[in-house]
């Protein structure tokens, strides 16, 4: 077994562990089982980038063993320079959400610490799955412990959201399947990614394949029509699940795109690349208009991430190493600054029970450190140079302009929607003088809060002052990709 094996089983098996054993009355127990279980699964994802050959496009720590031989199925892990750094930033948010919940949640503590582990494992696996059964596996299994997340410890329509989510991420799935399946045909038997990713398909199977994988990843993402599960489950979810789906599942969806409809459907990205592209840029331009008008600060930050991954897709679909490269950073970037963003209200939920911006202001003269740490947060979602948020957009945006100046100023504006709707929330909620007796009687954040900020606040700073070792790990990777898309498989 190696690293990729144990860094998915561990959690698992951990989450499986705490499910069976766990109890309320020894919940103390619990929470530091599921913190020392999280910290190992994270501690066995650094040396997959540590020891990551940054010059090499293929992939690496491969596991190959057969799983159902009647149907050339197999367990067949690897990471590339696409992949690795979401296995870690899968692990890294699985230890932030363990420290968010240690005095939050006090009933079925050890349910809701399982679902997270297992959940993490789950996420690891989808990053890691070349096997394209193995995937899908996977894949659809992650939506059950999220399921049970925002079903079990969500807020007053915690049914209706985990419902919804549910529904919609399973149905887009499907077609998904029926993909699956034709390439395991068209391919002589053989579930294995790679060997797709050889295929060569004519144009019209390529566009139908392309749209069954759209069906999947663009309601993950989620891109727009397809987007409006993503308020309802932030809301209701607990703070801790909301970070997970902001912070890894939407990635799933994007890092779709790369690992399946570029490589596999070359010639139809580029056919419907114009899709993608108008989509991408309605989700940049009109999802922060509707972020504008936002009133509760959970559904401001929802909307936030549609548009922010509007920036992934519309770097991905431009056809460029600069675009994929400012796609991938900004999918990490994100996971970052929207997993802190959501934190913070959580905190301040915690003390209010309410997430109306009108029922703060002020919020600085009683909590001077949670402010400089949830300012700090706003502008790095702004895009504020310095930060992880600018780099990954500043990518983009300048891949963008290369490949048409019209896109890329109409994608430059998300800059200026961004900071409109972030600094507008910041300004009611944070600054001015004391709003009420809730606010005043607020008390700054304690040790545990201050750790978990702070562990997310060193990530922010370092991918934006020095993002060379994230560049430098998915340099060979992108370029192969690139070269890839761009060889035609038409016979």
């Amino acid at each position: 077994m190696g690293l990729l094996s144990v860094s998915i089983w561990l959690p698992i098996l951990a989450g499986t562990v705490l499910l069976a054993i766990g109890r309320d009355e020894n919940a103390h127990a619990v929470r530091w089982m599921a913190l020392v279980a999280a910290l190992a699964s994270f501690l066995v994802t650094l040396p997959l980038v540590s020891g990551f050959d940054t010059a090499s496009a293929a992939m690496q720590f491969q596991e190959k063993l057969p799983w159902i031989d009647r149907f050339k199925v197999q367990y067949h892990l690897g990471v590339d320079g696409i992949s690795v750094w979401f296995v870690l930033l899968t692990a890294f948010i699985t230890v932030v959400v363990v420290i968010s919940a240690w005095e939050v949640i006090t009933e079925r503590v050890h349910q809701y610490m399982g679902a997270f582990l297992i959940l993490s494992g789950l996420m690891v696996g989808v990053f890691s799955a070349l096997d394209g059964l193995l995937f899908y596996v996977f894949f659809e299994a992650t939506l059950i412990p999220m399921y049970i997340i925002i079903g079990m410890w969500g807020g007053p329509r915690r049914v209706y959201a985990a419902f919804k989510f549910f529904l919609y991420t399973l149905l887009g799935s499907l077609l998904m399947l029926v993909a699956l399946l034709y390439l395991y045909y068209k391919s002589g038997g053989s579930f294995s990614i790679l060997d797709w990713h050889k295929l060569p398909l004519p144009l019209s199977a390529q566009s139908l394949l392309f749209f069954a994988f759209f069906a999947a990843f663009s309601v993950k993402v989620p891109m727009w029509p397809v987007h409006t599960w993503l308020p309802d489950a932030h809301v209701e979810a607990p703070t801790g699940g909301s970070v997970v789906l902001a912070a890894i599942m939407l990635k799933l969806g994007a890092y779709g795109f790369l690992r399946f409809s570029l490589p596999i459907t070359p010639d139809a990205s580029r056919e419907w690349a114009w899709f993608i592209i108008a989509l991408s840029l309605i989700a940049v331009i009109y999802i922060g208009l509707v972020a504008l008008v936002q009133l509760d600060m959970k559904k401001l930050v929802a909307y936030s991430s549609i548009a922010h991954m509007g920036f992934v897709t519309l770097g991905f679909f431009i056809f460029s190493e600069l675009g994929i490269s400012g796609g991938i950073v900004q999918m990490i970037s994100h996971g970052f600054i929207s997993g802190a963003m959501f934190l913070c209200i959580g905190v301040l939920y915690d003390r209010v029970h309410s997430r109306e911006i009108s029922s703060y202001g002020g919020v600085i003269n009683t909590m001077p450190t949670f402010t400089a740490f949830a300012v700090f947060f706003a502008m790095a979602n702004c895009g504020l140079p310095g930060t992880s948020g600018f780099v990954g957009e500043w990518m983009v945006i300048l891949g963008t302009v290369k490949a048409n100046f019209w896109l890329g100023l109409l994608a430059a504006t998300t800059l200026v929607f961004g900071a409109a709707y972030t600094l507008w929330m910041v300004k009611r909620v944070y600054f001015g003088d004391v709003a009420n007796a809730d606010v005043r009687a607020l008390a700054d954040i304690n040790r545990r809060e201050f750790t978990m900020l702070a562990m997310l606040a060193a990530a922010v700073l370092w991918m934006g002052v020095y993002p060379k070792p994230f560049t430098d790990v998915m340099h060979a990777s992108v370029t192969q990709l690139i070269r890839h898309v761009g060889q035609s498989k038409l016979n």
